[in-house]
């Protein structure tokens, strides 16, 4: 892009871009981490529940007590 670009443009590329790492930054404020958990925790919750007779059994053999 050797071109000049029209100082508006310019502008609105800017804003554009900074908006764009304003909403990465966002996942990486203190306390982000908690909801990160919770949602992880959510999904092994609901993984767990979700019909246990779709697993297959294990093909080794339990050991003998």
């Amino acid at each position: 892009m050797d071109e000049e670009l029209d100082p508006r443009e310019a502008d609105r590329i800017r804003r554009r871009d900074r908006d764009a790492e304003a909403e990465a930054r966002e996942l990486l404020r203190p306390g982000m981490g908690k909801v990160f958990k919770q949602i992880q925790d959510a999904q092994t919750r609901a993984a767990r529940e979700a019909a246990p007779g779709d697993r297959k059994p294990s093909s080794r053999p339990r050991p003998k007590r």
